[in-house]
């Protein structure tokens, strides 16, 4: 069970076995299964945000030669060869080209520890040996992956590091889960109070705002005018951002009293998400790296306002600083979770696309984030829409970081246990 019998042997050795994909694409439908392509593979999960979808009797003829099954790992052969997902359990989809399976039959790699099999540091030297480097694009060869030669440790201990892992890696896909709903409920809210205004309709009727308590109801009028050519609630106006919101109001100066920054660049950032930062001295930092930013900012790349690129500011550190590509928001007169749910709505990011121009690379100016129309409700209504959400806001920021550190620590961990230089005892289960 020790140290002593671990092999190095190769993955046809080993009975993993490849299965290639259907080399065609399915033509895409409004609903249906998803077609996992290589954008969905992120940091060993599948990601099914903005995933193609395919019809049933396309997903049947693609999953004749391929048929993912739970434990099964999804490899990249190219644009990012060697990058992997598991195969979740209970999850239909058809496997998208240049994407191959690699499934364990049990006999000498447990199931659920390949996926941790694929990510140590012996698969990267691994990929790096069989790469073949193109033109366009490296990739890897069908017939190659079966001969990479990997170090495999007994069943038992495999049972072990699977589920130390995996411990890690469950909670941060939990807290991503949590997260989404916060996330959902949030815009719930925002727009049923704020968009359809559920509550003075109901008033209106004559009928108890659903699920609301009579002193939040209370706060909302029971009737509508027309303002600016607009229906809205009685007594709400509308006005510009850059009326209530500063506009890239803070940057370095030669005061700047810090050695090294954390940087976000506008490709870590999509919608409200942050993939990373990156901590680099001030000399070494890219010219771009100019914009301050402070507790309940929104940043908003004006680049390509159709990606999404936007992000809530929540307790940085106070050498953070964004590329000069994001638009920095800083609410003044309106909450800060008010002035996010605003100017991340479909008609905002519409509106901004609209008013893009550039070829290559559409864009928009700070102006245009100044000039948009912004609602106006009473002090009181958003205040209440501040105190129900930005503990949501708080409790999305906090799973984040907690995320952030249980990731560190399980890449921390991986290589060692995948050597050996951490003993486990083997699962007596």
């Amino acid at each position: 069970m020790g140290i002593d019998r671990w092999s190095k042997i190769t993955l046809r050795d080993a009975n993993v076995t490849l299965i290639d994909c259907d080399h065609r694409t399915p033509p895409a439908c409004d609903a249906g299964y998803p077609y996992i392509a290589i954008p969905q593979l992120k940091e060993g999960r599948i990601d099914l945000t903005n995933v193609r979808r395919i019809a049933s009797e396309h997903y049947q003829d693609w999953t004749r030669k391929a048929k993912p099954c739970a434990n099964d790992v999804i490899l990249s052969r190219r644009c990012n060869p060697g990058e992997t997902a598991i195969v979740p359990p209970n999850l239909e989809f058809a496997l998208g080209q240049n994407l191959v399976l690699l499934r364990a039959d049990g006999t000498r790699v447990y199931p659920p520890f390949l996926r941790w099999l694929v990510r140590g540091p012996e698969w990267w030297d691994q990929i790096e040996k069989y790469l073949n480097a193109g033109a366009v694009f490296d990739s890897l060869k069908c017939a190659d992956v079966p001969n990479f030669e990997l170090t495999i440790p007994p069943i038992p201990i495999q049972r072990r590091i699977a589920h130390i892992l995996g411990s890690l890696d469950d909670k941060i896909e939990l807290n991503r889960q949590i997260n989404e709903t916060l996330e959902a409920m949030a815009r719930a809210i925002f727009k049923s109070w704020f968009v359809d205004f559920d509550p003075v309709r109901a008033k209106v009727e004559g009928r108890q705002p659903a699920g609301m308590d009579a002193e939040t109801a209370a706060l909302f009028p029971d009737g509508f005018e027309e303002v600016d050519g607009r229906e809205v609630p009685k007594g709400w106006k509308f006005g510009k951002v850059s009326d209530l919101v500063g506009i890239n109001e803070k940057s370095l100066s030669c005061e700047y009293p810090h050695t090294q920054i954390e940087y976000i660049e506008i490709s870590s950032v999509t919608k409200g998400k942050l993939e990373a930062s990156i901590t680099v001295s001030l000399e070494a930092a890219p010219s771009r790296a100019q914009r301050l930013v402070s507790h309940g900012d929104t940043i908003w790349s004006g680049v390509r306002p159709n990606r999404e690129s936007y992000l809530f500011i929540q307790h940085p550190n106070e050498n953070l600083v964004v590329s000069t590509g994001f638009v920095v928001l800083t609410p003044h007169k309106i909450p800060p979770t008010y002035l996010f749910s605003w100017v991340t709505t479909e008609n905002f990011v519409d509106y901004l696309t609209a008013n893009a121009d550039g070829s290559a690379y559409p864009a928009v100016r700070a102006e245009h984030f100044g000039n948009a129309d912004l609602l106006i409700p009473s002090k009181e209504i958003l205040a209440e829409f501040e105190r129900i959400v930005a503990p949501m806001r708080e409790k999305i920021h906090q799973n984040e970081q907690q995320s952030r550190t249980l990731g560190q620590i399980r890449d921390a961990l991986l290589p060692k246990l995948m050597s050996g230089e951490i003993r486990v005892d083997a699962d007596k289960s």
